[in-house]
């Protein structure tokens, strides 16, 4: 039956494949018969080729020509040589994979540089020369969004003619007749941030990415483009390194993505060989998903420092890339904080799919199930959605590749001499390596750059531009982009921040006088009328616990004990939609920025400072209106009564984490210095707040504990916190701890998220905004578990608590080497998924994909923070909505009672026992549309794209965070030059190491193939590399080799040991940079050659700063060895 069902879906995806044998074969006859007349650089004389490839860092030039031009007459069967990992430019931390065989089907006159000169071509360098461009080129179908411009520049194309590098997209009514038909799929699009000319096409359904290999096939498509591609018949599918591997974790599109043959590498980690994420993750742009990076995270320490992500192996955990994604978003970029999703498919997909396209999803994965050795690859045919990126473009000018066209004639310039400087160009080379190098008019730059450009000014190359993509046509082998505005030097601090903030399309505007008009004039008081229509509990002992520098205010706890034993706890949370109403000018205002974004010196609120810090804020002594949640709970943790609705309430006292974490550490009965504590307003006293801060830490306790065992998960990751001096510059970084005051406060948090989200999903199932958290990838988590096992640790994965317990149980066991715990919190982190905003009626009938997986709880929203976060304006007004339904039809149900000794259950809708008849009926009916309606509850539709919308805005904010901790970073190294740390190796392989920093809690690779003066043995049976100090191996070639040989120190810092402390004081060296108690560690020592490394080793490390003023700014790392031989010969 199965081999039956393989024959069709074969013959299915073959439809080609006898066409293209036969053109195969003619073309290798013509291939045999033909006697080659010209050289290679004849050819590319003849092409008007002049290229010399230069890597980036300063490694050695040398003069490359083009590969023959491949052409053919025929539909399909153009053949492209198979790209060479070697031959591409590399940076300090990044590394070009090579690229299995690739075909294009489709007729395309291209041509077959070598694979060098095309990455060369397209990550620039300072060394690069000009080459030739025509004047004219067609403009392409489809995606042409600047049609006043009727030339462009073409890189790479003969004298006086114009030569199609790309097919041309196809018509828009012929893309969705073939999506509908199922020939055609739309999918997001991603690049490969090691190299360019590996992309990826997430199907929704697919268990397995489709591989777009080269330029050619990926037509123009850009990182977050929304693409038709097709997919390639079976016999032209990649062939998978290593054993047969089947993914089945359908569920959810984390799939399994395999690296080519041509990439020997070795996995020591797990079974699988070779095998790559094609999801480009970084987790240091995730926090821990035990914190679901949303619950309380304005109240958690800042999370650790980020990095460029990487493309990560097996071979290095088989999971250390860690982009989640959430089910029906698009890939979301990390690299240098930048995030460019899609924004209509940040939506979660509705059920309504024909059913030739669910019948096309499902045959092409049986049929790659089918075939578990080979990797689906394809060809993209059409744009259907341009990716926002192309409007955020950072890059650096490279004004050495400022060059005139050179189509226009000697004559002809000499008639016009302002003709050659109306075509002039010059390259920006983006600072994010997923995009490609563009060409922009010199003419068109704006006139202070222009200005520098013309006057020969080379440090103009050492500043941040923006720029925005205007087109790529076919002809031209770069895009067209202008530039927008300078940012200023690259290697300042500034200039970075800003572009983070422009690549996030951060709103910098000031809020606009209508948004400001909706808000009272101070001074300001609660109405009276509010006070009557509210419950009054401002005699509570009510007060706030906050980061010692909030300014927003939102939260605040009370306790009392009940006569029963029992306890009622109080949240209460600023009522912000009470200034905040609907389709008003400061609503528009608020949606549109969605969330305050928050760096180390600057905030950038997202409702004006007037409501945020003031009227709307829960400042202790005076008045404020709130939204409260009142919890009737026993000694168990267990709710056993609640009540919810507006409220009038006044703080008494504004705490800190630090002030709270004291009194937690007070010994009962021990004195109180009130000096040492914020004010207390009203009628309570310091004792008072002491005794309620102790209350509920003890019932916190209980909650945690409780949430535990019914099967939460929390992963704590290391986090990093900048020490600022005077000035706001960074002189000091220490690791940071929560405290037991940060879980109290965030077990309540958890507790009215919870609540509110239950109360508003059942009164409303079809239009309630919530967040999920996906389960995570079955693939990853059972990586996870191979890698557990092969280092005698045991990790049970059948559910969110059993892992929970299984780390519980590693910590204990790993308490000697915390580093090793570190990693493996790393590992787990890698399986998990990103938490993201729904509408309900999304996933109606589909409960069980609703929950939180790492909570534990069946529904979760945000309610807590509404001073910061929209989405939590929004289920406000729908809880409210709820609680004006049910006293309307408590109100009327009270009318119609005919038997006066029964009383109506007053709280049906939020209380604990939810009455469903009468929500059913036809008053509950009426009673809940009609509070819809006056509190402008969104459709689903609508609130689908305000979900969307948020966690767009949601996570663009985290990585500016993110990113400008990593700018930070980068500053201290910078300043600080050189580094030294102990890692430990992750992952080997015959060409690089993969190592994680503990004392910055990043991981980086260690490159060493093809360095001069050093031998590198690997030893793929035992996973083992030896590293030696030749001086014999200087350039030797080899074949398969780029034969560009980089310099020793670029790999490894050397130092003698007879004169260590000249070649580095590491007084000097240590610290100024701090984990914990930098000034304790014990000193680094060097390593000595022939190095032995195996996994887990611990070797020393250098740490140095890279780019700035020639690229985006990273940390370098490189081995710290030390030799007997003074000096070595490289």
């Amino acid at each position: 039956m199965r081999s039956a069902f393989e024959g069709s879906m074969s013959k299915r995806f073959d439809y080609e494949e006898k066409d293209t044998k036969k053109k195969r074969r003619s073309n290798r006859r013509s291939k045999q018969n033909h006697v080659p007349s010209t050289t290679a650089s004849e050819v590319s004389k003849n092409n008007g080729l002049s290229l010399e490839c230069s890597e980036k860092n300063g490694t050695p030039t040398h003069n490359t020509t083009a590969a023959a031009l491949r052409s053919s007459t025929n539909q399909e069967g153009v053949d492209v040589t198979s790209l060479d990992e070697q031959g591409l430019s590399r940076s300090s931390d990044v590394a070009f994979v090579s690229m299995p065989q690739m075909h294009i089907n489709e007729q395309v006159e291209y041509l077959g540089l070598q694979d060098s000169e095309v990455m060369q071509m397209h990550r620039g360098g300072t060394g690069s020369k000009s080459f030739s461009e025509p004047t004219v080129c067609r403009g392409s179908s489809g995606t042409n969004t600047n049609k006043k411009k009727e030339s462009v520049p073409c890189g790479q194309i003969g004298h006086y003619g114009q030569r199609t590098y790309f097919s041309p997209h196809w018509s828009m009514d012929a893309v969705e007749k073939a999506i509908e038909k199922g020939d055609v799929f739309k999918a997001p699009f991603y690049v490969n941030a090691h190299n360019r000319l590996e992309a990826y096409c997430r199907i929704d359904g697919m268990a397995m990415d489709i591989l777009i290999n080269g330029f050619p096939v990926q037509n123009r498509a850009v990182e977050g483009d929304i693409v038709a591609v097709k997919i390639d018949p079976l016999s032209m599918w990649t062939k998978i390194k290593g054993p047969s591997v089947t993914c089945k974790n359908t569920a959810q599109p984390e799939v399994c993505n395999f690296i080519t043959e041509d990439d020997k590498v070795a996995d020591n980690f797990c079974n699988g060989k070779g095998k790559l994420d094609a999801e480009h993750e970084s987790p240091h742009y995730r926090s821990s998903p035990g914190q679901n990076e949303e619950d309380v995270d304005h109240k958690s320490i800042p999370s650790r420092i980020s990095h460029s992500p990487e493309k990560r192996y097996d071979y290095e955990n088989n999971g250390l890339s860690n982009n989640f994604k959430p089910h029906g978003m698009t890939r979301l970029d990390t690299v240098d904080g930048l995030l460019c999703p899609a924004f209509d498919s940040l939506k979660i997909s509705c059920c309504n799919e024909k059913s030739a396209v669910t019948n096309a999803v499902e045959e092409l994965s049986l049929l790659a199930n089918s075939f578990p050795s080979k990797r689906p690859t394809g060809r993209v045919v059409a744009i259907i959605e341009r990716s926002a990126r192309r409007d955020r473009i950072v890059g650096h000018l490279n004004s050495k590749n400022c060059s005139a066209s050179t189509a226009i004639s000697k004559k002809d310039s000499r008639k016009n001499k302002n003709m050659v400087s109306e075509q002039e160009y010059i390259q920006l080379i983006p600072t994010d390596p997923k995009l490609p190098n563009m060409t922009c008019f010199v003419n068109e730059l704006p006139k202070c750059i222009k200005k520098r450009v013309k006057s020969g000014d080379v440090t103009i190359d050492m500043d941040l531009v923006a720029a925005q993509i205007d087109d790529w046509v076919e002809e031209s082998f770069f895009p067209k982009a202008h530039i927008l505005h300078i940012f200023g030097r690259g290697s300042e601090v500034q200039p970075q921040l800003d572009s983070i903030l422009f690549q996030n399309a951060i709103c910098l505007a000031e809020f606009a006088p209508e948004a400001l008009s909706c808000l009272p004039c101070l001074p300001w008081d609660v109405p009276l009328m509010e006070i009557k229509s509210r419950i009054d509990l401002r005699n509570l002992c009510i007060f706030t616990i906050d980061p010692s520098t909030a300014t927003d205010v939102d939260d605040a706890l009370s306790i009392e004990k009940l006569p029963n034993g029992n306890y009622r706890v109080g949240i209460h949370i600023a009522d912000v939609s009470y200034h905040v109403l609907p389709d008003t000018a400061l609503d528009s205002e608020a949606q549109l920025r969605s969330t305050s974004v928050y760096m180390l010196q600057r905030k950038l609120p997202m409702l004006p400072p007037l409501l945020s810090e003031n009227i709307g804020s829960l400042n202790p002594g005076v008045d404020r209106l709130a939204v409260s949640i009142l919890l009737d709970m026993n000694h168990a943790g267990k709710v056993v009564d609640r009540w919810v609705g507006r409220s009038v309430i006044q703080s008494s006292c504004k705490l800190s984490y630090e002030h709270a974490q004291e009194i937690i550490n007070r010994a009962t009965g021990s004195n109180i210095v009130a000096k040492d504590y914020p004010k207390v307003y009203g009628r309570f006293e310091l004792p008072d707040i002491i005794t309620s801060v102790k209350s509920l830490y003890e019932i916190s306790i209980v909650l945690k504990h409780k949430r535990f065992t019914d099967g939460a998960l929390r992963l704590d990751n290391p986090k990093i916190v900048f020490l600022l001096d005077e000035y706001g510059i960074p002189y000091d970084s220490v690791f940071s701890e929560q405290k037991e005051s940060n879980f109290l406060v965030e077990e309540f948090m958890l507790l009215a998220n919870t609540t509110a989200a239950e109360i508003i999903f059942r009164a409303y199932p079809d239009c309630a905004l919530l967040r999920r958290h996906p389960e995570p990838n079955m693939r990853k988590l059972r990586d996870f578990m191979a890698f557990c096992q092969k280092h005698g640790l045991t990790l049970k994965i059948s559910s969110s608590g059993q892992i929970h317990c299984s780390l519980e149980q590693i910590r204990e066991k790993l308490k000697g080497d915390p580093v090793l715990y570190d990693i493996v919190i790393s590992y787990a982190t890698r399986s998990m998924q990103l938490a993201s905003y729904f509408c309900s009626g999304d996933l109606k009938d589909k409960d069980h994909e609703c929950g939180h997986y790492s909570l534990a709880v069946p529904f979760y929203t945000h309610f807590t923070s509404p001073l910061r976060r929209y989405p939590d304006i929004v289920v406000h007004r729908t809880l409210l909505a709820v609680i004006e339904a049910e006293e309307s039809y408590f109100k009327h149900q009270n009318a119609l009672q005919v038997n006066k000794d029964v009383e109506v259950h007053k709280r049906c809708f939020t209380g604990i026992n939810f009455d469903k008849n009468a929500a059913e009926s036809m008053e509950g009916r009426e009673a809940l549309s009609a509070a819809a309606l006056k509190h402008r509850i969104p459709c689903a539709e609508v609130l689908a794209d305000v979900a969307a919308y948020c966690n767009q805005r949601k996570l663009a904010s985290r990585y500016v965070k993110d990113a400008c901790d990593k700018v930070y970073m980068w500053f201290l190294l910078k300043k600080k030059e050189v580094l030294l740390s102990e890692a430990r190796v992750l992952g080997l392989g015959p060409k690089f190491m993969s190592i994680y920093i503990q004392r910055l809690a990043i991981e980086r690779r260690i490159y060493y193939d093809e360095v001069e003066g050093l031998t590198v043995e690997w030893f793929e049976k035992t996973s083992t590399l030896v590293l030696s100090l030749s001086a014999t191996n200087r350039r030797a070639f080899r074949r398969g080799g780029s034969n560009k040989w980089r310099a020793f120190d670029e790999v490894s810092l050397l130092t003698c040991p007879y004169n260590l402390e000249a070649a580095m004081d590491e007084s000097i060296i240590d610290g100024e940079l701090g984990s914990r108690s930098v000034n304790s560690e014990p000193k680094v020592n060097p390593a000595f050659f022939p190095l032995t490394v195996r996994i887990l080793s611990t070797v020393p490390v250098a740490l140095h700063a890279i780019g700035g003023d020639d690229g985006h700014p990273d940390i370098g790392v490189r081995l710290y060895m030390s030799s007997y031989i003074g000096e070595v010969d490289h």
